[in-house]
């Protein structure tokens, strides 16, 4: 994937004009250090820089239709690009890069292509026969992507804010799953599963058909002319992902080129959590496992450079994209350029611990849908962002959109948390996983609990950012809270201290607008927090913050980091007093 800037219709095609462009277009520089593009058009500017990862010898952008009368500029990969070049037996395409269909699609089908693109993508595609254009984003905002408007009619589009902060009267968040088009001059939504709608779904579990749509997910993820890996933090997620991709990277063509052997990588501090569990992981699946470590000052020191790159103050996204941050840069001296995370599972089956408390399946399945719908301002923000901090691109297959409708149309009875019946959180997923014949990891990590990564990476990491913002936010600076951030004012020191920054960096109102707010617990949107009522005294986004539920949680005194290495094994057991029998291969 790549980095994008598009400036259309700003009715200046002077050198002055095209030197500010592509000065704003460095500023995206981190996202794509291979290579950089620009293509003008009269009074339109579309701008790449390339992280080349599929046909990095010829697939430069902008990328063009035969007689480069349609210009593209995009940030994906686009899985299915094989299959879709079939379909255009009639065109001649200029490289080997799997986002070369897009100008072809669009010739053929207009704008109503963008659901035959099986991906993940942000493009702008230029059509200079009348200057038309068409902006789109993926289904879910795995790739980030903003919107501005000039005072001059312009309209600015842009990876990263940074992009465009600074020229634009106004800027917002592009919706995902949505296309803007400039001949009706506004947005549709081009992405309607039958889940966005939060109808209750009825249709039985299928463990099997859930195993097959999830590692059909994985393996088409496996595309590439460049080496990868895979992050691994032991948990569930992660480590199914982990598995998967290690069974079947022997039959792919990344194989022929890069082998068969896969690399995984952890990071936490000393003795926490996710290191154990994800070297044992690794150990199992006979990974080659680079485990890199992180003190809390290293974190806190890089703080600023954190909320630079990611753009937001939610007090969540900063605690857990730190370790990550920190993780890509390390993983990219190591010349890898991509890989395959696990970010998506708790939203779609609930597996956050607060969803313990949920009242009844309908709740539980309409949190699920809200959680989904809020990706793009959270995990997948941080995971977009932290990683392409340093170039290195994140792919996510528990977002793939024919996953999603299998999993969202299980009824959720199914994902209900029993524990009465062995059922703890994600259940229909370790389900779907435990098989006895070929199995595909070890019982007690099937069956481990939830971490939370910013919790995983050690308990301390998260008790230190406390300490530090304590350090310089006062009390007397609190007190006046609400009239210098009137906007998501903050409640914590912590959360203040985040807000600082962010607005030294981006002071614009607009910038402001993009962070979402209101009340949570343990990662809970402000509508779940209704269902526990002592949780509206224990507003915090850690999972610990889900009393009664976390075996650390922050009413237990064993909390420390080192009781929290010591007592570890108590986080792993617990083996499900199964319903029904494990499956067979």
């Amino acid at each position: 994937m790549c980095g994008i800037l598009a400036v259309l219709g700003c009715s200046d095609d002077s050198q002055a004009k095209r030197v500010r462009v592509l000065e704003l277009s460095r500023r995206l520089k981190h996202r794509g250090p291979d290579w950089s593009g620009l293509h003008q058009h009269g009074d339109s500017y579309l701008a790449h820089q390339r992280l080349a990862i599929v046909d990095p010898a010829s697939g430069d952008q902008p990328l063009f239709n035969e007689d480069k009368t349609v210009a593209v500029t995009v940030n994906g990969e686009i899985y299915n690009h094989e299959e879709l070049r079939k379909q255009l037996p009639n065109h001649k395409f200029r490289t080997g890069s799997d986002c070369d269909v897009i100008a072809h699609l669009y010739e053929e089908h207009g704008e109503n292509f963008v659901d035959m693109l099986d991906g993940i993508f942000s493009f702008v595609l230029l059509d200079t026969r009348d200057n038309s254009f068409i902006v789109a984003r993926d289904a879910i905002g795995v790739t980030s992507l903003y919107i501005g408007w000039g005072l001059d009619g312009s309209v600015w589009i842009s990876s990263e804010m940074k992009g465009l902060n600074d020229d634009c009267e106004h800027f917002e968040c592009f919706p995902p799953g949505h296309l803007y088009s400039s001949r009706e001059r506004a947005f549709r939504r081009w992405y309607n599963p039958p889940w966005f709608s939060e109808a209750i779904p009825s249709a039985p579990y299928d463990p099997l058909a859930l195993r097959h749509a999830f590692e059909k997910a994985v393996i088409k993820r496996l595309m590439t002319d460049v080496p990868f890996g895979v992050l691994l933090s032991g948990g569930l997620d992660s480590s199914l992902v982990a598995s998967i991709t290690s069974r079947y990277l022997a039959t792919t063509k990344a194989a022929e080129q890069w082998g068969s052997k896969l690399h995984s990588f952890c990071v936490g501090l000393e003795g926490s959590p996710d290191l154990k569990a994800a070297k044992e992981v690794a150990d199992y699946l006979g990974t080659v496992h680079h485990e890199f470590h992180f003190t809390v000052q290293d974190g806190i020191d890089a703080i600023e450079d954190v909320i630079y790159h990611i753009e937001t103050y939610d007090v969540t996204t900063i605690r857990a994209s730190t370790p990550m941050f920190l993780m890509s840069r390390k993983i990219k001296s190591l010349g890898v350029k991509w890989v395959i995370s696990g970010e998506g599972s708790d939203e779609i089956f609930g597996g956050y611990l607060y969803f313990h408390k949920a009242p009844n399946k309908e709740e539980f399945h309409q949190e699920t849908c809200r959680k989904i719908k809020a990706l793009h301002q959270y995990d997948c923000l941080r995971a977009n962002k932290s990683t392409f901090a340093w170039g290195l691109e994140a792919r996510v297959p528990f977002l793939d959109k024919e996953f999603i409708n299998v999993a969202m149309n299980i009824d959720p009875e199914w994902k209900m948390i029993k524990r009465d019946e062995g059922r703890i959180e994600k259940w229909v997923l370790r389900r779907a996983f435990d098989d006895e014949e070929k199995p595909y990891l070890p019982k007690h990590i099937l069956y481990r609990q939830k971490e939370q990564f910013s919790d995983g990476v050690g308990y301390s990491w998260i008790d230190g950012l406390k300490e530090h913002a304590a350090k310089h936010v006062t009390d007397k600076m609190m007190l006046n809270a609400g009239n210098i951030f009137p906007h998501n004012t903050p409640t914590t020191k912590e959360a203040y201290y985040y807000r600082m920054i962010f607005e030294r960096f981006f002071p614009q109102n607009s910038a402001v607008l993009t962070v979402p707010g209101g009340a949570s617990v343990a990662c809970s949107t402000a509508k779940a927090v209704e269902w526990d009522a002592s949780w509206s005294k224990n507003l915090d986004p850690s999972g610990r913050a889900a009393l009664g539920v976390h075996m650390s949680a922050y009413d237990d005194k064993a909390n420390s980091a080192s009781k929290a290495a010591a007592e570890f094994e108590k986080i792993i057991p617990m083996e499900p007093s199964h319903v029904g029998v494990a499956i067979q291969g």
